[in-house]
């Protein structure tokens, strides 16, 4: 090969010869570095054989009979009770691409059983959705490692199929966990017995999986972990056909599809996969309302998750059912379907075990617990860990403004408006900002600010001057500028702002080339600490100016907020109408709006408060699910005097088609077709 390559002109160079003595020899230098046998390299350096024997399994059955008080106990048990708090602190929208959020319907209390989020776009539209869950009991694991990992794989993939997906079309992958093995023939046979659990039920699926983290050893001292297997799965559909798990309309039926087992406990996987087809079909014919993958607290807790999204209340029968209510029947489903569509059902496994009711109860035979009741109880055992929500010190108002709108009229008309978008570093949102300008028929710039070098601060000073002398409207995207650090959010881009070339290219832009801007969460703080609102002008901030400082609850909040328009006195609000009701998403750690009370008057005077956090009746309130950052007078955001300047906590660039599907409401506010068509 050698010569060949030199008699073809390449540049070759021989650094091995091929031999028949089984050992690597390397030198260097005329020197033998290495000299080993090719069966230490054939077996990784690790020739070792252990025993493993399998113990029986030993897990208890929930026997527990049907009783109120059972019932309410089962929401107390931290497996079942209420996770939002932590939820919050997450981001869940970032992206514009979120189809179910965490916690679904109008009161966002129905815990959804995996992640769907639209496969993410730079141009244009797609309803492509990835679909994500996992599975894992660790009582039973610990009971039996191999029932843990085979119905591990089992629950992954009935939410899967909760959700509306094929489960032909499921990947799996797998995170171990097991207590530091040493040669204990018992302590071997537990990983052995998970992964022919895990073997099982793969092979009985026709799905496989692929490698997962590598196993890490869960002792420390005395102290051990259960015989850990946490079955991951991921999957493709189109969002459109996504199914959330709150019900959705009273006087619906409710059917149950349970799966039966052998005297083994394995489930028949034949009557699963006939079972889970037919779903599939249902759901592709849009027959299916609602769903939801049994699991801790069996059919009882996954009725009551269902039912608290949307307070609409069931009524069930186990009379005709031989199954335990708070039994976790891994792989079992509960389903919403219009009462025509039960009544053609005819699969045997398929069981109507009741309908929705107005009421707002629960009931299973005889026992009857009030909705109002289930969410309380939920919600008591981490409040004091996770802090849910905490209620604003001051009294809200209603800052409607119904006087006429007086708009700012654009003077040049422009077919293709131009709009700059500063991305700083912490900046997050400019990619969702640039699409809904785009959508919306505008050009979009995006200009880097660079800031490791003080030639790099200055070249990028230059460059944003200049587009925004370019540009017909400055958007300031959401994100966490510099972390919110030093000493509050959005500091550092209003500090850059204060430059002298920026802050001229930024008066310019708005009083001598007729232009828009406008800001969004981190962008809403940079013009409320310049001083572009609520005054219209970049000034330095006093005692006497508004700001924008930490969420009463103390932390960052991610989650929908009911909004209402309360004045249209800018173009940017040409679309909507005053009383208009949104869910917008927030995410956010400082969003409290304050200011002084006499700033605070003038702003209800001029009609500058344009959006305030309401609840379901469309009224102001300082009730934590409603003010959810602590905001004076409930603000969501104001404008400018003169209107063309606007700023507001939510993002209304994160929607489109499917996104947050399981939270009913209007979420276009239509923004940016305002301020684009306002050059029209």
């Amino acid at each position: 090969m050698v010569e060949l390559c030199e008699k073809e002109n390449l540049n070759a160079v021989k650094v091995a010869d091929v031999t028949k003595e089984k050992r690597l020899i390397m030198t260097w230098r005329g020197k033998e570095i290495v000299n080993i046998s090719r069966q230490f390299l054939d077996s990784a350096g690790v020739t070792q054989q252990r025993e493993a024997y399998i113990t029986a399994p030993n897990w208890v059955e929930d026997s527990r009979v049907l009783t109120k008080e059972n019932v309410v106990n089962t929401f107390k048990d931290l497996n079942v009770a209420s996770q939002k708090g932590l939820g919050l602190q997450f981001d869940s929208t970032i992206g514009a691409g979120t189809v179910l959020m965490p916690y679904g319907g109008k009161n966002q209390l129905t815990k959804e059983v995996g992640m769907v989020a639209k496969i993410p776009v730079i141009k244009g539209e797609t309803t492509a959705a990835t679909y994500m869950t996992h599975g894992f009991d660790p009582y039973l694991s610990e009971a039996s490692p191999f029932h843990g990992a085979l119905y591990a794989v089992v629950e992954s993939v009935a939410k899967l199929v909760a959700l509306g997906t094929d489960y032909k079309e499921t990947y799996l992958s797998f995170q171990e966990y097991f207590e530091r093995l040493g040669e204990e023939k018992v302590k071997w046979g537990k990983p052995v017995a998970a992964l022919l659990g895990t073997i099982v039920a793969q092979k009985a699926l026709g799905i496989a999986a692929i490698g997962g983290k590598d196993s890490m050893s869960g002792t420390f001292e005395q102290l051990t972990v259960p015989p850990t297997l946490i079955s991951f799965t991921c999957n493709i559909g189109d969002a459109k056909h996504c199914v959330s798990g709150s019900l959705k309309q009273t006087g619906s039926k409710l059917v149950y599809i349970h799966i039966p087992v052998d005297t083994h406990k394995v489930p028949d996987f034949d009557v699963m996969k006939v079972a889970y087809d037919t779903v599939y079909n249902l759901v592709k014919e849009e027959k299916v309302l609602a769903s939801y993958a049994i699991g801790k607290g069996g059919l009882v807790s996954a009725l009551s998750q269902m039912a608290m999204g949307n307070d609409i209340g069931v009524k069930v029968s186990l009379k005709e059912l031989a199954i335990r209510p708070f039994e976790a029947y891994y792989g079992d489903l509960v389903l919403e379907v219009p009462s025509d569509i039960a009544q053609g059902l005819r699969q045997e496994h398929f069981v109507v075990i009741g309908e929705t009711v107005k009421e707002e109860t629960l009931t299973i035979d005889e026992v009857t617990v009030a909705l109002n009741e289930v969410k309380e109880t939920m919600e008591k055992p981490l409040e004091k860990v996770f802090t849910l929500k905490v209620d604003a010190k001051e009294d809200a108002i209603d800052a409607t403004f119904e006087a006429p709108a007086k708009l700012y009229t654009a003077k040049h008309k422009i077919a293709v408006p131009k709009v700059v978008i500063p991305v700083f570093p912490g900046t997050n949102c400019e990619n969702d900002t640039t699409k809904a300008f785009e959508k919306a028929g505008a050009e979009v710039e995006q200009i880097l600010f660079l800031n490791r070098t003080p030639e790099a601060i200055k070249d990028s000073i230059d460059r944003m001057a200049k587009a925004i002398h370019e540009a017909q409207i400055l958007a300031f995207p959401g994100g966490f500028s510099a972390g919110d650090e030093p000493d509050g959010s959005a500091k550092f881009i209003a500090a850059a702002f204060r430059n002298e070339k920026l802050t001229e290219a930024v008066m310019k832009h708005l009083y001598e080339q007729d232009g828009l801007a406008l800001g969004i969460c981190n962008g809403f703080q940079v013009l409320v600490k310049l001083g572009l609102l609520p005054y219209g002008e970049i000034c330095e901030m006093t005692n006497e100016t508004p700001t924008l400082t930490y969420n009463t609850i103390g932390k960052h909040i991610s989650l929908m907020a009911k909004t209402k328009i309360t004045s249209v006195q800018s173009p940017w609000l040409r679309y909507v109408s005053i009383g208009d009701i949104h869910e917008i998403p927030l995410s956010h750690g400082e969003g409290r709006f304050v200011a002084p009370q006499a700033v605070l008057d003038e702003l209800v005077r001029n009609g500058q408060i344009f959006s305030q956090y309401v609840n379901a009746e469309g009224q102001p309130t300082k009730a934590g699910d409603v003010n959810v950052n602590g905001s004076l007078y409930n603000i969501e955001g104001i404008v400018s005097k003169d209107g063309r300047i606007i700023g507001k906590m939510g993002h209304s660039e994160r929607i489109g088609e499917c996104v947050h599907k399981n939270i009913p409401g209007h979420k276009n506010q239509r923004l940016f077709e305002s301020g684009v068509d306002y050059y029209k």
